[in-house]
């Protein structure tokens, strides 16, 4: 497994999460889960201005093994897709914490990231499953 990224937090369900300096959280999944999933053909992003909620279903990866649903870490409105993944779903495979992210929140309560996993807990968790 590659080096995880430090300045994200992670979800148990394998999306990670970047607080960014304007306050909205970018999400994506980790480089885990895009490994477990093979390669990526399609990805189903959230609506713009969807209202989201942490822990709830809001998009889906589809690869050539699997389809898997996608969480939400974050409570929040969606302000962003990302526009990449319709043309180069890959993208999650190839660069999954940076040009493979999936869509950027403005959340409502940044205070959810607290709960999440820092890189050493994440890895921990992946280690023992």
């Amino acid at each position: 497994m590659s080096e995880l990224p430090t300045e994200l937090k992670y979800a148990s369900s394998h999306e990670w999460a970047r607080l960014e300096s304007d306050g909205t959280v970018v999400v994506g999944i980790t480089d885990h889960a895009q490994d477990t999933l093979g390669d990526v053909v399609y990805v189903e992003l959230p609506e713009m201005g969807a209202s989201v909620d942490a822990g709830s279903e809001v998009a889906v990866v589809e690869s050539v093994k699997a389809a898997s649903d996608i969480y939400s870490p974050v409570t929040g409105d969606v302000v962003e897709i990302n526009p990449a993944l319709e043309d180069e779903p890959e993208t999650v495979n190839s660069s999954p914490y940076s040009d493979g992210w999936l869509f950027r929140v403005k959340v409502s309560g940044p205070e959810e990231l607290e709960d999440m996993m820092d890189a050493d807990a994440y890895q921990t968790e992946v280690d023992q499953s």
